[in-house]
């Protein structure tokens, strides 16, 4: 019996096999990438994260805290803390700690948080410790834009980064002056969302652009009923709501996850100046232009050199150095670029340049400028 199921199931595998590689052979086309959705383009108004920040003490360092000599906040923060539960501090007596440091605490509060949940805390130091290690966050209160307290941070901190230090040398991997608490901060408060407010909501797109706001209203209107979205603008779409709120989740949830028939987006180049980055997005193309870059570099070489006065001259030693700068151009021949209306023709002809990312940035701007590139550059 259990040879006659393995047989069957080779035989099952053999066929799924065969059709699949048929289906290869026959050049049937692959599967198309999913259709972006409502809530890939979109958000709610007023449904969004709210940053916490907050000022505290780490304590329990061995020995690589902040050096009250030159961080008096840490002390006068130490004192005010003891001084709340009771501890009075002599006026003027000189506190060496080692073991504190002053941090600040920052979270994000996301939407419909609810007392009682708990938040992540990011903790970095706001002094000269050397490390947060082995340290303890205690109570720290964190406030919103209006100074409002939405949540009560403590916990061990968690650092990421090693290093070891002897002998004047050190070794040192990521940092040690930040960590994180997980889960060490726990809300107070509620952020109230317009979710259950009016009779309408308004979604926010995350990008300008028209096209997509008429595609949000059409494909809302066509599954909810005519007149339930507006588009007022490129970038706002108006939506009647229903009147309770465990029907509005469900017509969110309904409409969020509708596909979009998006039209391409505008042509455009992002060059980020710092890392020498080049992205290009499907609408760019290039008309026929000729491009000539050379490559331009300095050598600058120093040699030292010391002058010996002669024996019994009363003379002193005198150093002085021999600088040689050599200046080579390399010789680059006019290059034609044929013009491309794919991003693979786009790219196959900034190839041919043979232009590294940097050179790149000028050779794009330049085609920009003399009206070969339709696309706009932005430079971040």
């Amino acid at each position: 019996m259990n040879a006659e199921f393995h047989f069957r199931h080779l035989l099952r595998r053999l066929v799924g096999l065969g059709v699949l590689a048929a289906g290869v052979a026959l050049g049937w086309p692959a599967p198309a990438y999913a259709a972006p959705r409502i809530k890939e383009v979109a958000s709610v108004q007023g449904v969004r994260t709210n940053q916490l920040i907050g000022y505290g003490l780490v304590v329990g360092l061995d020995g690589t805290g902040d050096q009250t000599t030159q961080t008096p906040f840490t002390t006068q923060s130490l004192a005010a803390m003891l001084q709340q539960m009771g501890v009075t501090v002599p006026a003027g007596s000189a506190m060496q700690l080692r073991n504190v440091a002053a941090v600040t605490v920052t979270a994000q509060l996301p939407p419909f948080a609810q007392p009682g949940q708990a938040l992540d805390v990011v903790v970095s130091s706001l002094g000269n410790a050397k490390s947060l290690r082995g340290g303890t966050l205690i109570a720290t209160p964190l406030k919103g834009a209006d100074g409002q307290i939405y949540a009560l941070a403590q916990g061990n901190v968690v650092i990421g980064g090693a290093g070891a230090s002897q002998g004047g040398s050190k070794v040192q991997i990521n940092t040690l002056n930040a960590g994180r608490v997980p889960g060490g901060a726990t809300v107070e408060r509620a952020v109230p969302t317009p979710l259950a407010q009016g009779d309408s909501l308004q979604l926010d797109l995350n990008s300008d652009d028209y096209n997509t706001a008429r595609e949000v209203e059409r494909v809302i209107n066509r599954r909810k009923g005519a007149g339930v979205a507006q588009a007022l603008d490129g970038r706002v779409v108006r939506v009647r709501m229903p009147a309770s709120p465990d029907e509005r989740v469900a017509f969110l949830a309904d409409i969020e996850n509708l596909p979009l028939e998006l039209a391409a987006p505008a042509a455009k180049v992002v060059i980020n100046a710092r890392t020498g980055s080049i992205v290009l997005n499907q609408s760019v193309t290039l008309g026929p232009c000729a491009v000539a870059h050379g490559n331009l570099s300095v050598t600058i070489s120093s040699t030292p050199l010391v002058s010996q006065p002669g024996a019994f001259s009363q003379g002193q030693t005198v150093t002085a150095e021999m600088t040689d700068i050599k200046i080579k151009q390399e010789a680059k021949s006019l290059i034609s670029v044929p013009a491309g209306s794919k991003l693979t023709e786009v790219v196959k002809a900034l190839n041919t340049l043979g232009a590294t990312p940097q050179d790149l940035l000028a050779i794009l701007q330049a085609m920009k400028a003399a009206g070969a590139l339709n696309a706009e550059i932005e430079v971040i």
